[in-house]
């Protein structure tokens, strides 16, 4: 079973930057697609960027498109999704997943998900 851990958020001003940290653990020698979500109180979780196993391809929300970017870093089995430009509607609980990586960055497609964290977003 795959387990996630999940560091990274906190309160920030808008305009600024957090790094958020997903590890991924279970299978040896096993890399991981992993995606990261967000979920305010009240909706839905929605899909903003995942990394697939394979060749690394990258999806991006339009949402986020341009203001953040999600890379893997191998030798440390992590990947990060570093949130630049932050938005007060960025504020939500941010999850990482392992599942299938696509454009449609469905979350019902990644059923392995980490513990979440808050990211706040100050005006």
């Amino acid at each position: 079973q795959v387990q996630l851990v999940q560091s990274g958020g906190g309160l920030v001003q808008a305009g600024g930057s957090l790094r958020l940290s997903c590890a991924a653990s279970g299978r040896t020698n096993t890399t991981y697609s992993i995606g990261w979500f967000r979920q305010v109180p009240g909706k839905g979780r929605e899909g903003i960027s995942c990394i697939s196993n394979s060749y690394g391809t990258t999806h991006y929300a339009n949402s986020v498109k341009g203001r953040f970017a999600i890379a893997r870093d191998s030798a440390k089995n992590l990947v990060y999704l570093q949130m630049n430009g932050l938005k007060p509607e960025d504020t939500a609980v941010y999850y990482c997943g392992t599942g299938l990586c696509s454009h449609e960055l469905d979350p019902s497609d990644f059923p392995s998900m980490g513990q979440g964290t808050q990211v706040t977003v100050s005006s």
